[in-house]
């Protein structure tokens, strides 16, 4: 068994620990009052939130995330972390793997 991250340690960026043609997973970490500026992804994602509190913003709606919080975005779907009030580290799953799908 290999331990591909420490939870919750925050580590600025995505930085991704593993790779497979049907998943990949990574760590995501913004620091408090920090921007998300990600994209819509072509794959599906769950997001398990290891440290931190902010805001899950989505046309649908927002959801308050914290240490615990499992959260899923389809592909395709607009989102971004908001509302950042502690330095938030997140470990994120794509299936399959990000980028795969193409644009």
């Amino acid at each position: 068994m290999e331990v591909l991250a420490e939870a919750g340690v925050f580590r600025p960026g995505y930085v991704e620990h593993l790779r497979t043609a049907d998943l990949s997973v990574g760590t995501y970490a913004i620091e408090a009052g920090g921007l998300d500026k990600q994209n819509p992804h072509t794959e599906d994602e769950v997001y398990v939130v290891t440290a931190g509190r902010a805001r899950l913003a989505t046309p649908g709606g927002t959801v308050d995330v914290g240490p615990g919080s499992v959260v899923f975005v389809p592909a395709g779907e607009e989102h971004r972390f908001v509302d950042i009030s502690e330095d938030l580290s997140v470990l994120v799953v794509f299936g399959p793997a990000e980028y795969t799908r193409g644009t």
